[in-house]
């Protein structure tokens, strides 16, 4: 499959309203969960069970995209069988698992040490495995907020002796993620992929791991093109996803960055921006 375009910034993405549905032969849709299909509620919005039936009527994919773990996206979609999880580390299609990318257990004992030992961040970690995740912070505060994402979660004496292959390492700050990115994780930018995907979560990764990643290994598994394929996101996280493809849709509340890498602007997920655009798209 050939490769898509180079991302290219726009300063002001077209309106929804704009898209002519007749236009288009949408495949495959690839949609990010937190802030985009969610309500601030962390729930899926109304109609969506109806929508997801009709795109499975139609022979289209519909595909979680996140940083959550493939085993707590499975239970929040029984019905689904595509996954790119651990935010494009991992990417399950049919039930099997198609594509992994782990990051190397140096680097990941190193993000261990510095989160024991900053003093400008209050820092939790959650290790991401292959089998499960893996925190060693007990307090209620952290664990509520892994537990959110992390349906398989471990709690483990030590985190540097955990036994498994590690997809990333996601790191919670409870003031400013993006600060502890700059910060304490300033200087493995050059090395690695380090992804804000929220206020309060950053993640250290494989250099090579991405959700766009994840993307282009369901378009080769489905037989999918750029131009069939939809994206919806609005953190940083979402980036490469919105570059593959076609229909790239930023929602009304997505982080500035993501906004003029996107073609098109959907309403905010408070308002169900997700459904009302793919209810147009499906005419």
């Amino acid at each position: 499959m050939t490769s898509s375009p180079a991302p290219t910034a726009l300063a002001t993405p077209a309106p929804w309203q704009s898209i002519d549905p007749a236009e288009h032969d949408v495949r495959l849709v690839v949609c990010d969960m937190d802030g985009t299909l969610l309500d601030a509620r962390g729930e899926l919005p109304a109609g969506f069970a109806r929508l997801a039936a009709r795109m499975r009527e139609r022979g289209i994919t519909f595909v979680p995209a996140s940083g959550r773990q493939h085993a707590t996206l499975a239970r929040m979609f029984p019905e689904h069988g595509s996954f790119i999880a651990e935010n494009g580390n991992l990417v399950v299609h049919g039930g099997e698992v198609i594509s992994t990318t782990c990051v190397e257990h140096a680097v990941v004992r190193e993000v261990i040490d510095l989160a024991r030992t900053t003093r400008e961040a209050d820092v939790g970690l959650v290790v991401c495995g292959v089998r499960s995740a893996y925190i060693e912070r007990t307090d209620p505060e952290f664990v509520a907020e892994a537990e959110k994402y992390y349906a398989r979660l471990e709690v483990v004496e030590d985190l540097t002796r955990v036994d498994d292959d590690v997809l990333k390492v996601a790191c919670f700050d409870f003031v400013d993620a993006e600060s502890t990115a700059s910060t304490m994780l300033g200087h493995l930018m050059d090395t690695h992929q380090v992804v804000v995907s929220g206020k309060h979560w950053v993640d250290v990764m494989h250099p090579e791991a991405n959700k766009g990643v994840g993307v282009r290994a369901l378009q080769d598994a489905l037989g999918v093109t750029h131009e069939q394929t939809v994206a919806f996101g609005d953190y940083l996280n979402d980036l490469e996803l919105l570059d593959e493809a076609g229909l790239p849709f930023a929602m009304a509340n997505a982080h500035p960055e993501v906004t003029t890498r996107a073609r098109f602007r959907a309403p905010s997920n408070a308002e169900g921006g997700v459904v009302v655009v793919l209810e147009r798209l499906l005419g």
